[in-house]
């Protein structure tokens, strides 16, 4: 199956079948999250996955809608940054310093980039920078879970405040921007079989 036939098959599934998605497969996923592009390479976020049936039956009164969490493979929950420290700017530095085998001060030039960058804005315009970056590990996901073909249903209807206690997140520090589910689509889902509305071309793109 190649990336438009896969792309044009998802759907955001209402129900799944409760079957597990096999390890490596789920791995395979995860990695393009981690590989999903940065600004900066900060990766102002975490992903929590949720794959322990107890853990999802503790979640499923946070969702408004809670068919997909209770039949779901996997739940991800990606969690913005509210702001970003020195700790967090020097940890990366360092991490970097590790995997390239350079010196953390041969980094200085784009460590001070980095630093004009945060420091310009406030924590408001931070937090709305890194939501932005998480949104981007979401297209990563469910592109590759397309690939290889497993569903997804991106969900951003949930108790914001329910879903952080129960994952203990200090919202001060952290907020969940948006959720994943991850599986495969039940034979009752009939959702599966309505055809894919998106804008015509002439009116979607513009070539100037």
């Amino acid at each position: 199956m190649n990336y438009l036939e896969a792309l044009s098959k998802r759907y955001s599934v209402k129900k799944f079948n409760s079957e597990i998605i096999p390890q490596e497969t789920l791995q395979n996923i995860l990695q393009s999250g981690k590989l999903a592009a940065s600004s900066l390479g900060l990766q102002p976020y975490k992903i929590l996955v949720v794959e322990s049936e107890e853990m999802k039956k503790k979640l499923i009164p946070a969702f408004y809608n809670p068919s997909q969490v209770s039949t779901c493979s996997h739940l991800i929950v990606i969690i913005s940054k509210r702001s970003i420290n020195e700790n967090y700017i020097n940890g990366y530095f360092n991490h970097i310093s590790e995997v390239r085998n350079v010196t953390v001060e041969s980094l200085d030039p784009f460590k001070n980039n980095i630093h004009h960058h945060i420091n310009e804005k406030n924590d408001e315009e931070i937090f709305n920078w890194a939501e932005k970056q998480s949104y981007i590990v979401l297209a990563n996901l469910m592109y590759a879970a397309a690939i290889e073909n497993i569903d997804t249903c991106p969900m951003e209807g949930f108790r914001q405040d329910v879903i952080e206690e129960i994952l203990n997140i200090d919202p001060e520090a952290e907020k969940v921007t948006v959720t994943l589910a991850l599986g495969y689509r039940s034979g009752e889902d009939s959702f599966q079989h309505m055809k894919k509305v998106r804008k015509p071309d002439d009116k979607l793109f513009k070539f100037i």
